[in-house]
């Protein structure tokens, strides 16, 4: 069974297409600045030599139909026909309180998701237009929506609501929902299938640090907390996203330096996270790791921002849920970073975490680096959200058709 995962972004398309037999890639891409001069399609099929191809693409119907030939071409190509492809699985950002799995896409699931707009302005529209867009170019093929919300359905109310009147929760659904769902999921069930021991019986916290950042409590298998919330921005300090912050700044901020909703939104979004508390050095934790070995002060406070906000949600996780046995470290920082998972992981011994020093020199490799007697195991796994997708969209398929 062949399937085709896509995520659709405002600018971009970026696609794998998987066998699910042995889970491989049979080929990846992107499809880059899309309605922007300088787009390209960068085609990647195994086995053979990458195709980039400079082309004019106007819009994501003509970004589609490119990926598709290329897919199909005679001498990059991966497939002789379209139909080889089983079924479409969508990364959707938001899925609000409707869904806490993935779903096929019918016209009314399309209804809700746009219901869902509302909630992720920004991601959720080139979501469902990528959907469209295939349900027009690929008519008879099915689609999937799997959701970075839905694994976080299952966080109880007592750690979702916030302390506001419950009167904006009923009307509006403001509410903690959580985001990264698919990578914290990967990489629980992966570190259980390193470990050989049942999902149900471990408490893992998991850590996708990088650009965007989301720490998550997952308890016998079931997320029970997660550092982002209503939107993007809170927990842990981001690229250039704030992280948790005291409300009460905000009117602060708007009434001193006479600023308008969107641009403080601006300012929380872009304008904050490792960027503004250095300064300008940089959104790149690379460069403020390689400014603060060189001892720049503005680098060396950002990073200290940084790793006690981890640490401050490790120790709330393992209150949470009693304890802790697994800690992951996912995704562009915490796969490749070694500085900062030794920064963490020091002054956790507390916790029954013993780093070992030599174990840890790993980047983008599945890793224990914890030491043998180490009570907590301390893990590193590349996400893969992709495969995720692709193994829910197969999982639907076949339901779809036994039932």
């Amino acid at each position: 069974m062949k399937i085709l995962v896509l995520n659709s972004g405002s600018s971009s398309i970026k696609y794998q297409l998987f066998e699910m037999a042995d889970n491989s890639v049979l080929a990846k891409g992107l499809i880059e600045r899309i309605g922007i001069p300088n787009s390209q399609v960068n085609h990647y099929p195994q086995g053979k030599d990458p195709v980039i191809t400079p082309q004019l693409i106007p819009n994501h119907k003509v970004g589609i139909r490119l990926m598709m030939e290329a897919l199909l071409h005679p001498d990059y190509g991966v497939i002789q026909d379209i139909k080889e492809i089983a079924a479409v699985g969508h990364r959707v950002v938001h899925g609000g309180e409707k869904f806490s799995g993935s779903v096929l896409l019918t016209e009314e699931v399309m209804e809700v998701l746009k219901e869902c707009i509302e909630l992720a302005p920004l991601h959720n529209p080139p979501n469902i237009l990528g959907i469209e867009v295939c349900k027009e170019l690929m008519p008879a093929i099915p689609q999937v929506g799997v959701f970075d919300t839905a694994f976080h359905q299952t966080i109880p109310q007592c750690a979702y609501l916030y302390g506001i009147p419950y009167k904006f929760y009923q009307r509006y659904k403001i509410r903690r929902y959580g985001f990264h769902g698919t990578s914290h999921q990967y990489v629980a069930q992966r570190a259980a299938e390193i470990l050989k021991r049942p999902l149900e019986e471990l408490k893992i916290i998991t850590c996708h640090l990088g650009n965007g950042s989301s720490i998550t409590a997952v308890k016998n298998g079931l997320s029970v907390d997660t550092s982002l919330g209503f939107g993007t921005v809170s927990g842990v300090i981001m690229g250039t996203r704030c992280g948790d912050l005291d409300p009460a700044i905000i009117p602060f901020l708007m009434d001193k330096e006479k600023l308008s909703a969107r641009e403080i939104n601006r300012i929380i979004y872009q304008e904050s996270g490792f960027l503004g508390l250095s300064e300008g050095i940089s959104s790149d934790s690379r460069d403020l790791e390689k400014s603060a070995n060189q001892g720049d002060e503005r680098a060396i406070r950002t990073i200290s921002v940084f790793i006690y906000s981890i640490k401050k949600y490790l120790g709330a996780y393992a209150a949470a849920m009693g304890g802790i046995d697994v800690i992951v470290f996912t995704a562009g920082i915490g796969e490749n970073s070694v500085e900062t998972r030794a920064k963490v992981c020091s002054g956790l011994e507390f916790l029954g975490v013993k780093l070992d020093l030599e174990k840890n020199k790993v980047r983008g490799e599945e890793a224990i680096i914890s030491k043998e007697d180490s009570k907590v195991k301390l893990m590193t796994i590349p996400t893969n959200e992709e495969l995720m997708i692709a193994k829910d969209t197969a999982e639907i398929l076949v339901n779809q058709f036994s039932g």
